[in-house]
C-alpha cells in the first residue's frame, strides 16, 4: 500500500523538506487590508510582518475550502492507496474538519485524518515522521499508531508580549486569568484539550524563556532521544543566540529554527516566541 502525506501550511516545514519527504501541503490564509494571501504560496512571514505594520487593522485568517482538499485527494487518488491528513488543532481551525468531510466526498483512495492538537512546526514533526514511515514502506495503521504514541512525549510552550491577538481572534480559552494583570506580564501558553490556555505568568522576557529550557530540561533527563524546534515571530536572530545556547546544553537534542507564519503570527503577534519537543521515531 502506498500512502500520501499531507498536511497543511501551519507546520511551516521548508518547501525543499516537504519536496524531499513527498508531503503535500494545504494553505490556509490571511487576510491584509482586503487582499488574500495563501501563505506559504503568496505570502512569506517576513513580508507578512512587514506589510502588517502599515496597517491600521489586525489581518484576519481562514481555513481552506473544501473544495481544495478534494482536488488535492483526487489527484493523490490516481498514485497513492491512502492519504494521513495531519493537520493543526481542531480548537483553534477547522481546518482538520474541513479535511474529514473532504476524505468522506472523495472514492478511490481512503483518506484517514490526524488532528495534531497543536501547530506550528510540533504539527511538522508529526508530518515529517509520518513521511519518513511512509516512505519505508510502512503501512496506515503502523503510521497512525506511531503518530498517537508521539503525542505522548509532545510539549511546547510559548511566549507572547500581550494577549490582545489572542484575545480578539477568540483563539485564547481561560483569557480571564490574565485580564488585569497583563503589565509587565509575559504570558506563557500551551495547548491543552485542543485549545491555547495560560500556563503561567512570568515578569520577564528573559524568565520566560528560562522556564521554557526548564521544562525541556526535565523531559531530557528521562533519557528520549528529542527533536526540538524553537519557533520565533521575526526574532531569527533571537532565536539563533537561544539555539546556540541550548545546543551547548543539550548536545543530545536535535533543535531547529521555525517560525510563526501569518496566519498563527496574526493571532500571536509580532515578538513572540516559543518551543516545542517531542521524542523521535523515524530517524
Amino acid at each position: 500500500m502506498k500512502t500520501a502525506i499531507v498536511t497543511d501550511s501551519t507546520a511551516y516545514i521548508p518547501q525543499e523538506l516537504r519536496d524531499s519527504l513527498n508531503i503535500y501541503m494545504i494553505p490556509l490564509s490571511v487576510i491584509i487590508g482586503g487582499e488574500t494571501y495563501q501563505e506559504e504560496v503568496d505570502i512569506t512571514a517576513s513580508q507578512f510582518y512587514e506589510e502588517v505594520r502599515s496597517q491600521d487593522k489586525l489581518p484576519t485568517t481562514s481555513q481552506p475550502p473544501i473544495g481544495q482538499f478534494v482536488e488535492l485527494f483526487e489527484k493523490l487518488s490516481k498514485e497513492y492507496d491512502a492519504v494521513i491528513s495531519i493537520h493543526l488543532s481542531s480548537g483553534i481551525s477547522g481546518t482538520y474538519q474541513g479535511a474529514v468531510q473532504a476524505g468522506d466526498m472523495v472514492n478511490g483512495i481512503d483518506v484517514h485524518t490526524f488532528d495534531s492538537e497543536i501547530s506550528c512546526m510540533v504539527q511538522g514533526f508529526y508530518a515529517i515522521e509520518a513521511a519518513k514511515l511512509a516512505n519505508e514502506g510502512k503501512d496506515v495503521k503502523e503510521i497512525m499508531t506511531a503518530l498517537h504514541d508521539k503525542k505522548t512525549t509532545t510539549r511546547a510552550y510559548f511566549m507572547v508580549d500581550d494577549l490582545s491577538h489572542l484575545q480578539r481572534g477568540g483563539r485564547l480559552s481561560s483569557a480571564q486569568a490574565f485580564i488585569g494583570s497583563l503589565l509587565q506580564v509575559k504570558p506563557l501558553l500551551h495547548f491543552v484539550d485542543k485549545v491555547i490556555v495560560p500556563f503561567e505568568k512570568i515578569r520577564t522576557r528573559k524568565k520566560a524563556l528560562k522556564r521554557i529550557e526548564n521544562m525541556l530540561e526535565e523531559d531530557v533527563k528521562k533519557g528520549y532521544f528529542l527533536q526540538a524546534s524553537i519557533i520565533h515571530a521575526n526574532r531569527e536572530e533571537e532565536a539563533k543566540q537561544w539555539k546556540a545556547e541550548l545546543e551547548a546544553k543539550f548536545p543530545e537534542v536535535e533543535f531547529t529554527i521555525s517560525y510563526f507564519g501569518p496566519v498563527i503570527g496574526t493571532h500571536l503577534g509580532e515578538g513572540s516566541m516559543g518551543m516545542g519537543w517531542s521524542k523521535k521515531v523515524a530517524m
